[in-house]
């Protein structure tokens, strides 16, 4: 996460977003037991982070691959698209040659975000498609570099749509994202989605169980998803940890075919319990990192379809953790 991203973070504890702040948080998280392997696989980095050392003047990296743990990097550059309302695209300049270097400083997949809104008119016809593009020409270049590229079309939970309209516009921009990796001659077998599930809009005053957001996501996804595709790493998107791990572990029990591994990608829905734990203070490791842990494992227990919520969960795991028109 960027830096202003871990601010917020930050800022919900009272800790100031210094460098080494962020760095002490981030070891923490790293040097748990070698045992987090069995519920995370890999580890999103920013470009700070992928190159910033413990305390020892090791890598964190390095940490990481020792624990059999793959590690990627999140590409940035979002750029306004003229001729809309407020919509954004990605930019792409110098996105091969950074590409390069990441791959030779070890690192094996990328992530991108694209974001779409449900508004008035959004998201456009232009938004859908241009992010689309640029999403495939990124994947693309990805590819050409040696890195997996995981795909993330983000249909953010801004508003009060209800769950039948986030469907038909998750529809709509999967459909058009999969038409353009294919235009793009992208590997669909070495890719990997990560998409928003599809919920309500936040200010939506209809409520909806984790079953029928299972049902509709699954659909949606059913219906524009090609089964090369291997894995589904699903977005958090300001849900609280307890409702993000209870929606995956719905849509992993879901009665329609599901040819893709189904799985998490989360970044807030992991850490809200380990930082309200952490606090800033050092004296904190162990009940971080046993909050971590805790909350890595039970999003494991809900991509097998056996997590079971027990009501023993701390406070901090069930608070929302949506921010509007959230960019990192």
């Amino acid at each position: 996460e960027a830096g202003s991203t871990m601010g917020n973070r930050l800022q919900r504890i009272k800790v100031e977003n210094t460098e080494e702040n962020r760095r002490q948080f981030r070891e923490i998280l790293f040097t748990v037991d070698s045992s987090i392997n069995q519920s995370i696989g890999g580890v999103i980095l920013f470009h700070e982070t992928l190159y910033q050392k413990d305390s020892q003047g090791k890598l964190f990296r390095n940490i990481l691959k020792e624990k059999g743990i793959v590690v990627g990097i999140k590409n940035q550059g979002g750029a306004p698209l003229a001729g809309t309302n407020k919509e954004t695209t990605i930019g792409l300049d110098g996105l091969s040659e950074r590409c390069a270097q990441y791959k030779k400083d070890g690192v094996d997949f990328g992530k991108w975000r694209a974001v779409l809104r449900i508004d008035n008119q959004c998201p456009s016809h232009l938004a859908i498609q241009e992010n689309a593009n640029a999403l495939a020409r990124y994947a693309s270049i990805c590819q050409q570099n040696g890195l997996v590229p995981i795909v993330e079309p983000e249909v953010i939970p801004d508003g009060d749509h209800d769950l039948e309209h986030c469907q038909y516009v998750t529809e709509k921009v999967l459909a058009a994202v999969y038409k353009a990796l294919n235009d793009h001659h992208v590997y669909l077998e070495g890719t990997l989605l990560k998409p928003n599930m599809v919920t309500a809009g936040h200010a939506c005053t209809k409520k909806y169980t984790p079953e029928q957001v299972a049902m509709a996501t699954v659909t949606a996804l059913h219906r524009t998803v090609p089964a090369a595709v291997p894995g589904i790493c699903f977005l958090s998107g300001g849900m609280s940890e307890e409702d993000a791990t209870l929606n995956l572990n719905a849509i992993n029990l879901c009665p329609l075919p599901k040819p893709w591994k189904l799985s998490f990608s989360y970044g807030r829905a992991l850490q809200a319990s380990a930082l309200a734990a952490w606090g800033g203070k050092a004296a904190n490791k162990k009940a971080t990192q046993e909050a971590f842990m805790k909350r890595a494992l039970a999003n494991c227990q809900a991509a097998k379809g056996q997590y079971v919520h027990t009501g023993s969960s701390g406070s901090a795991s069930t608070q929302s953790l949506f921010t509007a028109c959230y960019t990192y």
